[in-house]
């Protein structure tokens, strides 16, 4: 077991309330219960020596080898050893996942193909992040960890032999040909109820339900275009990173992950953003998976109604996938962090902040929804989103933090300015095209009166480019969005020398930098690498302004970043490591739009 794998050494398995990463040498080094952003089990990718771990491994020179089952979410880690091919399949059923559950599993089947192969298997669990003793129970029926409030229960089936190593279990199995052991790991809350024996009917017919959802809900989506299978292993994410109980995507599975290695901008990212999760919306739907895309809308639509923020704004940049909007941050100082890279951070410090621009977001994603379904928006969540947007009328012309979330103050930033914008945009033609009540001659005038602000304060004569706020002449990725939103043409002038500019001074190699920190200085230490958001907003900035020999060389050139698996971290490191918290929900999204983008236009030209 290596102390610390790279981060884009990993697969993700998933029930659709909570993931575990698995990496490419056999072992789950992350994992919470009972959902995303509930305390660790396995948390070894954050301290290997006090964060847990449940490891398969074998004896090879060979590195292993790992994949997806096609069209799954189903893990194959293979071993290449002297003696044989051994490998552990890893998936977590998915059963009823719009009920919230309080206990869940991850099914290990342990399998060799040919010749015979030794596995060396241990289970080390480290409740609530490391800081929860526990005791284990090695009884007939299985294997029991209990910590205060916590569980974990280990079945196997076939000849594994545990042997107590402290308060873990550890285990050495050979098997041959065609030979099977599996173990059932039930992860949450505490349950004494008596195991019923496993059998080898239990364990094939978890895995084959759990292959048979995946293929069917892959055959859902109408995606029919050049880059079948990195979308559907992107949408496959997406719906694994959703809490189906409310419909609520995390931005990403983990937390502290560094943007830099050895660097501070380590976040825990276990929540839904507003942002990300609204603009989720316009690629399900382009792939035509409506019932996603309408279960975040009901999602938004009680957010609206709840108002119930920690900064008192009608909305909040985060919750938790419950819709609660406390997540009070705090450091783990036990935790030395991946590959040293600290403080480690539970919570989230910046769920307070102002970030006007996720009104403009709120609305695209309602207003999308709703004129796909083609269905009037209901008298109440109506009501809701005219309220936020009266409100909205006396009080966008303020400084706030930005999407970027920096801790370097408040500034009069352009993109919140766009997105406000927007929610004007959106709100009016819902207001008109369904009939609803409003005042649209408010929300008219504050509409213009923030475009003509934009064009006079947001564009830079000298640099001939809209920049990032009012006060500086940075340019910033975020504004790769003008286009799609509507604000300006894609081929604007002013807005095709925009473009032109992020070339020149965010694009590396068809990778784009959100922002220069140096050049904006954002409250934050240490450096960050590309964002891989940003690198496919891109692309689709290029589609639209009809550039299409740079979009589809920047778009294949963005995918070969992607891991053995398809999966995409938040940002790239200078010498093309993956960074940040993995996988993450935005990339994977924007890689579904820029396609969605790429397809249509390239399609046009015949």
């Amino acid at each position: 077991m290596r102390r610390y794998p790279p981060i884009a050494d990993h697969g993700m398995v998933g029930d659709l309330q909570t993931a575990a990463l698995v990496s490419s040498d056999g072992t789950v080094d992350w994992m919470c219960a009972p959902r995303f952003d509930s305390p660790s089990v396995f948390a070894s990718l954050l301290d290997h020596d006090r964060g847990g771990h449940f490891t398969v491994s074998v004896d090879t020179r060979r590195p292993p080898v790992q994949l997806y089952l096609q069209d799954t979410a189903v893990l194959v880690t293979r071993f290449l050893a002297e003696e044989g091919v051994g490998e552990v399949i890893d998936f977590m059923p998915v059963d009823h996942p719009e009920r919230p559950a309080a206990r869940h599993r991850l099914v290990r089947i342990l399998r060799v193909t040919r010749g015979q192969v030794r596995f060396s298997l241990e289970c080390r669990p480290r409740f609530d992040y490391g800081r929860a003793a526990h005791r284990v129970d090695v009884a007939d029926d299985a294997i029991r960890f209990d910590a205060p409030g916590a569980q974990a229960v280990l079945q196997t089936l076939g000849p594994v032999t545990w042997s107590r190593q402290g308060d873990d279990v550890v285990s050495e199995l050979t098997l041959g040909e065609d030979e099977l052991a599996a173990m059932v790991l039930t992860v949450g809350d505490r349950d004494d109820t008596p195991s019923p024996p496993l059998t080898e009917a239990d364990v094939r017919a978890l895995f084959e339900g759990t292959r048979d959802f995946w293929h069917a809900w892959v055959r859902r989506s109408r995606y029919r275009g050049r880059w079948q299978d990195m979308v559907n292993r992107s949408a496959i994410t997406l719906k694994l990173l959703t809490y189906a109980p409310t419909g609520a995507p995390v931005a990403a599975a983990t937390m502290g992950l560094p943007e830099q290695i050895g660097g501070g901008r380590n976040w825990d990212y276990r929540y839904t953003w507003v942002r990300d999760g609204s603009l989720s919306v316009h690629a399900l739907l382009g792939l035509g998976y409506k019932e996603e895309a309408y279960a975040f809308r009901g999602w938004l639509g009680d957010r609206l109604r709840a108002a119930g923020t920690v900064n008192g704004e009608p909305l909040q940049i985060m919750y938790r996938v419950d819709g609660e909007p406390d997540l009070p941050e705090e450091v783990l100082d036990h935790f030395e962090g991946y590959c040293g890279s600290a403080p480690v951070r539970v919570g989230n410090g910046a769920a307070d902040q102002l970030q006007l621009d996720i009104y403009g977001e709120v609305a695209l994603a309602l207003s999308q929804a709703i004129e796909d379904a083609g269905e009037v928006p209901p008298y109440d969540g109506w009501q809701a989103l005219a309220r936020v947007l009266d409100w909205l009328v006396r009080t966008w012309d303020r400084p706030d933090e930005g999407i970027w979330e920096t801790r370097g103050g408040q500034k009069d930033f352009t993109y919140s300015r766009v997105m406000c914008w927007a929610a004007f945009d959106r709100g009016i033609r819902l207001a008109r095209d369904t009939a609803r009540p409003a005042d649209i001659g408010a929300w008219s005038a504050a509409r213009d009166d923030i475009l003509r602000q934009v064009m006079e304060r947001g564009w830079s004569t000298r640099r001939q480019a809209f920049v990032q706020h009012y006060q500086d002449t940075t340019l910033d990725a975020s504004l790769l969005l003008m286009p799609t939103v509507g604000f300006v043409s894609p081929k604007d002038p002013r807005w095709l020398s925009t473009l032109e500019a992020m070339e020149r001074e965010l694009v590396s190699d068809s990778l784009v930098h959100r922002y220069d920190p140096e050049a904006s200085p954002d409250g934050l230490r240490g450096s960050e690498g590309t964002f891989s958001l940003c690198s496919f907003l891109y692309v689709d900035a290029l589609a639209q302004a009809g550039q299409l020999g740079p979009a589809r060389y920047a778009f294949d050139k963005m995918l070969t970043y992607a891991n053995y698996a398809g999966l995409f971290a938040e940002e790239i490191g200078p010498t093309g490591e993956q960074l940040g918290n993995f996988p993450q929900a935005f990339t994977h999204l924007a890689l579904i739009t820029a396609a969605l983008s790429l397809d249509h236009q390239m399609n046009a030209l015949g």
